[in-house]
């Protein structure tokens, strides 16, 4: 039998003025969310806020968490940003990225709008799950762009798709079976505009505390200049925990 054992952090950077990321560890129900507010939009930290609160708030009042109720919960919080800002902002965008990660019983699935990313370390090998939502990807997918290129490009900042910008937000997602052992990270393009996902790995040992706080101070030194929030989620074989007897999540109960 497996448990869980997660780390979560965010920070304003050393450039931004304020932090425009949010996230939530929902352990009980074997959900973690990142969210980052569109940067060079109205109230960007209202926008990550009211999505990750939307998410908790469904995800406290459900009995069983499945990839539909995740969904519905994006489209609800789709819903009332785009209300937010058409009551507040004068019909300015107040938008988000978000990424999700939702472990079940034998499942991981993460759900993401945008380029927040998320990530698997298995084998000793890290592997992005996600696909950016981006001008700069779409363009390396069409070979117009060589991936190497794609961090320092004019259109880096450039997202095609967020929460609160059309009346109706398409979600994607990717899922398979989980393995003890497993190791994820999900992070906003704060954490991979400083590290690339070879430095990254580098960082990513078995005590996750650790590990998050060398990412955050790797991402520091090389300038922070924007916000940054990761989670790890770990996976480890219960026999392996020095020792202790650790309580396995009622979620992943057989």
């Amino acid at each position: 039998m497996s448990h869980i054992v997660s780390h979560t952090q965010s920070h304003k950077g050393l450039v931004r003025k304020i932090n425009e990321d949010a996230c939530v560890d929902l352990y009980d129900a074997g959900v973690w969310v990142v969210a980052d507010g569109m940067g060079g939009h109205a109230a960007g930290d209202v926008a990550s806020q009211l999505v990750v609160e939307t998410i908790s708030s469904v995800v406290k009042r459900c009995q069983q968490v499945s990839v539909r109720v995740l969904t519905e919960a994006l489209h609800q919080a789709n819903k009332e940003l785009c209300h937010y800002s058409e009551q507040e902002l004068n019909g300015n965008t107040a938008g988000s990225t978000v990424v999700i990660l939702l472990v079940d019983k034998f499942h991981y699935h993460f759900l993401w709008v945008g380029d927040s990313r998320g990530y698997i370390l298995r084998d000793n090998v890290l592997r992005q799950l996600t696909r950016d939502h981006s001008q700069v990807n779409e363009m390396v997918e069409q070979g117009l762009l060589d991936s190497s290129e794609a961090e320092s490009h004019e259109l880096a900042n450039v997202i095609t798709r967020a929460v609160g910008v059309d009346n109706h937000v398409s979600v994607d997602v990717v899922s398979g079976v989980w393995q003890p052992g497993d190791l994820f990270l999900l992070c906003t393009d704060g954490l991979n505009k400083e590290l690339s996902d070879s430095e990254i790995k580098q960082y990513l040992n078995n005590n996750i505390a650790d590990a998050n706080k060398a990412l955050l101070h790797s991402t520091l030194v090389a300038g922070a200049r924007d916000n940054v929030t990761t989670i790890l989620v770990k996976l480890a074989d219960q026999n392996n925990v020095n020792g202790k007897d650790v309580t396995i999540p009622k979620y992943l109960k057989l």
